[in-house]
């Protein structure tokens, strides 16, 4: 079953022509990009579960928490972690685990040359999906083909870009559609609740993207048109698009019209979706980095800003240049481990 329009992720731009941006090597190294988890909450520094920031060179979040499980001796479920890092980069995040009682192991069991245990403490409470306030950016981007304009750069870190999911959601050539469509229409089963989460993200994401472009073409996705939903405490009132699952839109007049013009030929990924459990939600259409400078080096441009979790990078680096990646990443579903 093949879902009504295809899967094209080539998603409108807000303030390039796309064609007259320059290439630029991106991730050459992995001190390219550089990530620093800001909890944005103070650690109690007692309580049953061990928090350890690690300092990461080249491996990803899940790695290293299965490494960490197999140290403490417990079950990987037992060990917390607010998000998932990008494995080509350089990265700091915390990760918890639940050691009520008994002897700690040697945490610096696990420095090795990619990683470094950098503080230990504990906390109450295990650390969760995006618990954590900002993930602080460090970016270069290496030998530009042509000249990138300030006046752009400062544009696109003071206004902000669409809040698009990025493409690794979708996996290499939009793969994890192909399996939600399969998924979706009954096709397929996923036993494994991880992968089957991870597929279904991708479907809903894609449903946020395409009404996201919409709103791109008609110039409408920086400010509010009549019955949007606006993301609380965010001070300039950015606009909300769906999410889509069980319950009524809480969008009305204008913005629902178009909601439901853009995702109606969607329908049967719709009606499946609520069936699978999912609730209705809101995503904010404006991403809007913080703190933010650049400067240039060379022929590179290095650029700093926090971003809120759920947020991608590339997603604001798409505005600037071509990225060229020598080892692009995806979260693609591994079809031969879908029963387990």
């Amino acid at each position: 079953m093949i879902a009504p329009i295809g899967y094209s992720l080539d998603f409108p731009f807000a303030h390039v022509n796309p064609d007259d941006r320059p290439e630029a090597g991106f991730r050459v190294e992995f001190e390219d990009f550089c990530v620093d988890e800001e909890l944005g909450f103070k650690l109690t520094g007692s309580g049953e579960h061990v928090c350890l920031q690690l300092h990461k060179r080249g491996d990803n979040t899940a790695w290293v928490a299965k490494q960490i499980a197999q140290l403490a001796g417990v079950n990987t479920m037992d060990v917390g972690y607010c998000g998932l890092k990008d494995r080509r980069a350089v990265t700091s995040q915390w990760f918890s685990v639940y050691l009520p009682k008994g002897p700690e192991p040697d945490w610096l069991q696990l420095n090795n040359e990619s990683v470094r245990v950098a503080q230990i403490t504990r906390h109450t409470h295990k650390l969760r999906r995006g618990q954590h306030a900002h993930n602080r950016f460090c970016i270069r981007l290496r030998d530009l083909s042509s000249d990138l304009a300030d006046s752009t750069i400062d544009k696109v870190l003071k206004e902000g870009v669409p809040n698009y999911f990025g493409e690794q959601r979708f996996g290499h050539g939009g793969e994890n559609l192909n399996l939600a469509d399969e998924l979706l229409g009954g096709e397929r089963k996923i036993r494994n609740r991880q992968r089957r989460g991870l597929v279904l993200s991708a479907a809903r994401s894609y449903l946020f993207n395409l009404v996201l472009a919409e709103r791109v073409r008609e110039g409408t996705w920086a400010q509010q048109i009549s019955g949007d939903t606006v993301l609380e405490g965010a001070g300039e009132g950015i606009a909300e698009g769906p999410l889509w699952g069980r319950g009524r839109s809480p969008a009305q007049a204008d913005a629902l019209q178009l909601e439901s013009r853009i995702l109606e030929p969607w329908s049967m990924w719709r009606e499946a979706m609520e069936h699978m459990g999912l609730s209705q939600d809101r995503r904010a259409l404006r991403l809007q980095p913080q703190t933010s400078s650049w400067h240039r080096e060379g022929g590179d441009i290095i650029l700093n800003f926090s971003l809120e979790p759920g947020r991608y990078a590339t997603s604001l680096l798409r505005e600037l240049a071509v990225l060229n990646s020598p080892a692009p990443e995806y979260l693609t579903v591994d079809k031969s481990a879908e029963s387990q």
